[in-house]
């Protein structure tokens, strides 16, 4: 997606922005093949009520069905001339706690930046830097009402497209059993051992560089084997005796423990 330009405003602040895209997508791109023939499979768009007749892009238009059969048609500029000032801009409605936001409304994500009116837009990034707040607000996103969350991150603006509450469905209802005592101080002891700073810098995307690396065992001939597990996982028996097996093994040694561990070893220079 190219940069789009739009406009942030609130009270009486105009600031005119881009929009670029935060992700690059890692998929590879597989094309449907008739396995007999080694040709390519192709999907045309075609009429129903004209023999299937193919229909090129640009006679095809939207039209919302009203009634059997029976369909209003809208094109893209009688959508345009639907959306007034307010539904072009990106009209912040309130600034609230970042960490207020369930990040299950999160959606796409952008990165902001001005487009003429740098003073201003400094100026709010600096704001919700110092308050840790973020800016709700809507705009029309192409012919659909969006929900937006505008914040700070690292020096930068971030804009996260969200999901109405409406579009948010119920989590299916779970039989909560009562917590055992020693199970529980034994989870929150794992969990503590297992704690750390995120650095997503260490998670790679493992299965398409197998994926890409198949691709060159088939061009030169070779089969895919099964991959093995590096270690088998094991089926929980008695849960406390996992917990306690895992708490041991995920341990950090002490410095103390270290020490003694390295006494007695000479280095050679």
């Amino acid at each position: 997606m190219a940069s789009t330009k739009k406009a942030i405003s609130f009270g009486l602040v105009y600031i005119p922005i881009s929009l670029s895209p935060s992700i690059k997508e890692n998929d590879l791109g597989f094309n449907m093949i008739d396995k007999n023939t080694m040709s390519r499979i192709k999907y045309k768009k075609t009429c129903v009520d004209c023999d299937n007749k193919e229909v090129k892009n640009e006679n095809i238009v939207k039209g919302y069905e009203y009634k059997k059969n029976k369909y209003v048609i809208f094109t893209e500029d009688e959508f345009e001339k639907l959306k007034s000032k307010k539904d072009k801009n990106i009209t912040i409605d309130s600034f609230v706690n970042l960490n207020e936001v369930d990040p299950i409304y999160f959606d796409k994500t952008y990165y902001v930046s001005p487009n003429g009116s740098d003073k201003a837009f400094n100026l709010l990034l600096t704001a919700m830097q110092k308050s840790n707040k973020a800016g709700i607000a809507k705009t029309v996103l192409g012919t659909k009402d969006t929900l937006i969350l505008l914040r700070a991150k690292d020096g930068k603006m971030v804009l996260n497209t969200m999901y109405f509450k409406e579009e948010i469905l119920n989590s299916p209802a779970i039989n909560k059993e009562k917590v055992n005592k020693s199970e529980l101080d034994l989870a929150m002891t794992l969990i503590n051992n297992m704690s750390s700073k995120f650095e997503p810098e260490k998670y790679k995307d493992e299965y398409n560089a197998k994926v890409k690396k198949a691709i060159k065992q088939k061009i030169s001939g070779k089969k895919i084997v099964e991959t093995k597990y590096e270690q088998e996982p094991q089926k929980v028996i008695n849960l406390l005796d996992a917990l306690k097996k895992s708490v041991k093994a995920n341990t950090k040694p002490t410095k103390e423990k270290s020490k003694k561990k390295n006494k007695g070893i000479k280095l050679v220079s």
